[in-house]
């Protein structure tokens, strides 16, 4: 009997490894998207020209992965765009995805929240209210 659960167990936990989220913090460099998958670092002192030219922004560690961060507005990735980041968050290894919950940007060697759900909803409540996905609730 035990011989038939062990391949079962082992099956199930190879299923189900792609599909879990996996919690931590996460440094590398924001950089445009066709970048990255050109195997370039975006044209350092040429940001705004860079910004302008890309549409999709991604966390690239040192290691040359490099992250989808699909719950921020690119904008805010866009602003940080060749600075050194730390994303706190849950990793979808699927999707190569962090879900963050947090950014912070290395300045004069220091770690500078520049973003965070909870600071986003703040601002969603003073501005409007209310966030917009919680109305109704």
């Amino acid at each position: 009997m035990k011989r038939k659960w062990i391949p079962m167990v082992i099956l199930l936990t190879i299923t189900l490894i792609p599909a879990m989220a996996l919690g931590a913090a996460f440094q590398g460099s924001i950089q445009g998207f066709n970048c990255v998958t050109q195997g370039q670092v975006c044209p350092i002192g040429k940001e705004d020209p860079m910004i302008a030219a890309e549409s999709i922004f991604v966390l690239q560690t040192q290691d040359g992965k490099w992250y989808f961060v699909p719950n921020v507005d690119q904008g805010i990735l866009a602003k940080h765009l060749n600075e050194m980041v730390m994303i706190d968050g849950e990793l979808n290894m699927k999707f190569n995805a962090i879900k963050a919950a947090s950014i912070q940007v290395m300045e004069n060697m220091k770690w500078r929240k520049v973003w965070s759900i909870d600071l986003q909803d703040e601002i969603y409540s003073d501005v409007l209210g209310s966030h917009p996905l919680k109305r109704g609730q």
